[in-house]
């Protein structure tokens, strides 16, 4: 392995232990990103921003610190957050075009990560306000996925996906509102952890569309995505919502015990159809088959979902209007997002608050699944990730066909406000990443991240890289 590929093969937690045993230097580690960083910007696209000289700032300051003795979870190690969270004197443009000034002060989650010793070397790129299942705009174009480039990462969080799978940075925040996080860590082969509600605080905002959406942690590694939440991790008092603490990389090393596990194929009802590609429920049985040899014991079981879609579209609309409401320059704005908007507005009284009030039933109702097993196995994903530009061009009721056909399984658990966790789950047509993911009820991250990393240390997934090569692109240049 060269030197260049070692760097880029680090993880979170082997870059945390190389610094603080001095084997290595914060300003090394971050000029290295940087480096790959620009040597993939102009084919991955995957920041809208870098901040190259204040992270080489920060990189200065935390080696003097290690040097003094100083020891934190992430000090001087560089990552990434997805472009809907503040970093203090950045814009924060979620995905919109127009110009945006900076903001005075980080969100809670990044005060938390700086507070652990991180340094934030970039704020990655997401599909318009976070609403699709590809990151792609007018605002900066199209992020790319490291494996195959003619296809997306996924959406919304596809920048963090594509900069963590090409070895860019160790470790990235994303935000998952309807399988955001997960979804492109399923077509990038990550590990992506959508945690409990409120886990990872979404302060300035007391919580974010109407609670449907969290923080989350992407990874090559159960142990590194583990790390990175724990260290954001934490509330604010003004958050809504304050689980109980969890520590997740205790549970990396954990061995989960023998469970029961349900075997979910079945997506949940939506409006429009939606059906499992072959290809993909082989590679999920295949994951159930490996659970089995692991010693645990799997069976077909489905939720009850019922009608749960329609407590799920008033809160995703509703929370949309809210922030087209406050964005700089609607104009500019997708037809699409205008239109959901203006759904949202409808839906922002007595069916917003009867979704709200919804929520307590739905989670006694499929909940009751977990008296009779530990964990819910279901696929990510129906398909593996389009094509650039496949739905880029279609208009709203196009676009939430494919959205639908492509991702019926994720968004139930945004509405619950449960814990799952992406695991990659191997590969269909020309290599493109498949996923699936484990659920739980409320606060089971520590049981997920547990068979997760049972799972890893079977199948060896991270030691599978993209065949793109960010140094090739330096050469070139």
């Amino acid at each position: 392995m060269t030197a260049e590929r070692a760097a880029r093969a680090a993880g979170l937690t082997e870059c945390a232990r190389a610094l603080a045993d001095g084997e290595v230097t914060s300003r090394t580690l971050v000029e290295q990103a940087l480096a790959r960083i620009g040597a993939t910007q102009g084919t991955l696209n995957a920041f809208r921003l870098v901040r190259a000289e204040a992270a080489l700032a920060e990189a200065d300051a935390a080696d003097r610190e290690l040097a003094a003795g100083g020891r934190r979870m992430l000090l001087g190690v560089p990552v990434a957050v997805k472009d809907d969270t503040d970093v203090a004197g950045e814009p924060t443009a979620f995905g919109c075009p127009g110009e945006f000034p900076p903001v005075a002060e980080d969100g809670e989650a990044v005060r938390r990560l700086r507070a652990a010793g991180a340094i934030v070397i970039g704020k990655t790129n997401t599909c318009e306000l976070g609403q699709w299942p590809f990151t792609e705009g007018p605002a900066f174009g199209a992020t790319r996925n490291p494996w195959h480039p003619d296809h997306t990462p996924g959406g919304s969080s596809g920048g963090s996906a594509a900069a963590v799978a090409a070895g860019l940075v160790p470790a990235a925040l994303g935000s998952d509102g309807a399988g955001s996080v997960r979804i492109p860590a399923s077509w990038t082969h990550l590990i992506g952890i959508k945690p409990q509600r409120g886990r990872v605080s979404t302060w300035p905002r007391p919580e974010s569309f109407q609670g449907i959406t969290v923080n989350g942690t992407l990874a090559r590694t159960v142990a590194d995505a583990a790390l990175l939440l724990d260290a954001a991790s934490g509330n604010h008092v003004r958050d809504l919502h304050q689980p109980r603490t969890i520590s997740a990389s205790e549970a990396a090393g954990r061995d989960p015990g023998r469970l029961r596990i349900a075997l979910s194929l079945k997506p949940p009802f939506t409006a429009l159809p939606a059906r499992l590609q072959p290809d993909v429920r082989a590679r999920i049985v295949q994951l159930a088959e490996k659970l089995v040899a692991l010693g645990h014991t799997v069976e077909e079981a489905d939720p009850a979902y019922g009608q749960i879609g329609l407590t799920f579209v008033p809160r995703a609309t509703a929370g949309l209007a809210e922030r087209v409401r406050e964005a700089p320059f609607p104009a500019l704005l997708d037809r699409r997002t205008l239109d959901a908007a203006r759904l949202g507005r409808l839906l922002g009284g007595p069916p917003l608050r009867l979704a709200r009030r919804a929520e307590s039933a739905l989670q006694r109702r499929i909940g009751a699944l977990f008296s009779s097993y530990d964990v819910i196995l279901s696929p990510t994903t129906a398909a593996p990730p389009p094509r650039i530009g496949a739905m880029l061009p279609l208009n709203g009721l196009a676009t939430d066909r494919a959205m639908i056909a492509a991702c019926p399984y994720a968004w139930p658990w945004n509405v619950l406000g449960w814990p799952g966790v992406n695991v990659p789950a191997g590969f269909v047509g020309e290599g493109l990443p498949v996923g699936a993911q484990l659920l739980g009820p409320a606060n089971s991250e520590p049981l997920l991240v547990s068979l997760a990393a049972q799972l890893e240390a079977d199948l060896r997934w991270h030691e599978r890289w993209p065949p793109y090569e960010p140094v090739a692109d330096s050469a070139a240049a």
